[in-house]
């Protein structure tokens, strides 16, 4: 029987990711996929109608460019494509312009007006230290490698957003923007750290404008896939795992698993109060998603929305914060916060020429079975009249189509897991190396790890850093 290194459960961009860096060290390594494709979080087919071309779940990714680990690797050589947009985010609001989030920290300055020089002063003194930021944010806790700048990060970034927000703005157009970007989190906006997400979004957008994958984010996979291929790897698809003893022999295993996941599997080779901690793991939210065939480009009132990668639509401070409190204690929003993406604005591939797809959501209750068409689309109206008389086609995914699409989204939620302070730093419990397991032989590579979710392969490179150490 062929003996591998490792195995890696699961080829979303946390297993690839972890493959990769095994392979690069000269080992062995055999990545198994559930599904008959690979890809996870990052696949792209025609959900609607023919020839538009629908990101299932990751759409925009600003991680992705930006990644500690992925700009060490030839990802262009193997098909990736980024294509930038004008902007990273647009944030329309009633009755006045849209607030747009540029790479250009003055151009966005403009757009907040009043809360332009109070943007300034939270953006400045941090930015040139962006690429240090992420190093040291995005991965486990450990002893910094800019301690300064991510003590002052850490002093703003623990407080709750809806707190700093207030504190660091006067206007709406400032508190708005703000609280697009935080409501990433999946957090309440009074929960310690909320603010964090705010700021490393803010930060990012000002590295580099929030890119799409051209031909879509399954092409992100497909360029991991390959150059791990180039590295000698192998990959087998169709194989769900429910037991170790189904895998070949190896010195390790690496779950891009949930920990519940993990648990099963792993079952006999785990301790029992391990097992019992995993299994309390909080999920938090989940996801409502809609996709759609348009005739047109989205109709915004403020046309300058169509610049953005990523239109956050929601209105003020005081209504996001709301929808978000809302979904984290089980309440479904009339006006929920979304988180709306324009691919085919930048890239023409995704819809037959003249036409355009639109993909929107909004977080809700765990395992929620509402359905939120008629709200989401209500609150597109809202800033884009006649939005609803564009629509050829719509594709619905509920938390339950999640779900059963990956095992790894619980209840629906796509993010790993709740980032809260109960489980920002002790990701999937806390350990030392929360990458390692009890079983010496086990580790855990998905976004249920530390930093969690995102697509940017970090949890897979810091997996398998620590089981680099096992395999020696």
């Amino acid at each position: 029987m062929e003996t591998y290194d490792a195995i890696i459960i699961g080829s979303g961009p946390n297993g690839l990711s972890a493959a990769i860096e095994l392979a690069r060290y000269n080992k062995r390594v055999l990545v198994i996929e559930a599904a008959d494709t690979i890809g996870g979080g990052t696949r792209t087919t025609e959900l609607t109608l023919p020839g538009f071309q629908h990101d299932y779940c990751s759409a925009v990714h600003p991680m992705g460019v930006l990644s500690p680990f992925w700009t060490t690797l030839p990802l262009e050589k193997h098909g990736l494509k980024w294509i930038f947009p004008e902007a990273s985010v647009a944030h329309p609001l009633e009755n006045q312009p849209a607030v747009l989030l540029s790479q250009s920290v003055d151009e966005t300055a403009e757009s907040l007006g009043a809360d332009g020089a109070a943007w300034r002063r939270m953006v400045r003194p941090i930015l040139p230290y962006g690429e240090g930021l992420l190093k040291d944010s995005l991965g486990p806790l450990g002893f910094p490698s800019q301690p300064l700048i991510l003590a002052l990060f850490g002093m703003q970034g623990g407080l709750p957003a809806n707190t700093y927000a207030k504190l660091r703005f006067r206007g709406d157009r400032g508190r708005a923007l703000f609280a697009g970007c935080a409501g990433h989190s999946v957090l309440p906006f009074n929960k310690l750290f909320s603010a964090a997400v705010g700021l490393i979004f803010a930060i990012t957008a000002h590295m580099k404008d929030w890119p799409v994958a051209a031909g879509g984010s399954a092409t992100v996979t497909t360029a991991l896939a390959n150059y791990f291929l180039e590295l000698g790897g192998e990959i087998q698809t169709g194989r769900p795992i429910t037991a170790l003893n189904q895998l070949p022999e190896s010195r390790t295993v690496l779950f891009n698993t949930d920990p519940f996941q993990l648990a099963n599997i792993a079952q006999d080779e785990l301790p029992a109060g391990y097992k019992n901690r995993l299994n309390k793991y909080n999920f938090g939210p989940g996801v409502f998603k809609l996709d759609w065939a348009l005739s047109e480009p989205i109709p915004w009132t403020d046309p300058n929305v169509l610049k953005a990668s990523t239109v956050h639509v929601g209105g003020t401070l005081e209504e996001i914060a709301q929808s978000e409190h809302d979904a984290w204690h089980g309440k479904h929003s009339d006006n929920p916060f979304l988180i709306a993406c324009q691919q085919s604005q930048f890239d023409p591939s995704r819809a037959p020429a003249g036409q355009h797809t639109g993909y929107a959501y909004c977080h809700v209750p765990s395992g929620s079975t509402k359905d939120m068409t008629a709200a989401i689309e209500n609150q597109i109206e809202r800033f884009a009249p006649g939005f609803k008389e564009t629509i050829l086609a719509r594709h619905t995914t509920s938390p339950q189509n999640f779900a059963s699409y990956n095992g790894n989204y619980v209840g629906g939620a796509i993010t790993g897991g709740a980032a809260d302070i109960t489980q920002l730093f002790t990701r999937p419990v806390a350990r030392f190396d929360p990458y390692s397991t009890p079983n010496p032989k086990l580790f855990i590579c998905s976004h249920s790890a530390p930093p969690g979710g995102g697509v940017h392969g970090m949890c897979g490179y810091h997996a398998a850093r620590s089981a680099l150490k096992q395999l020696g």
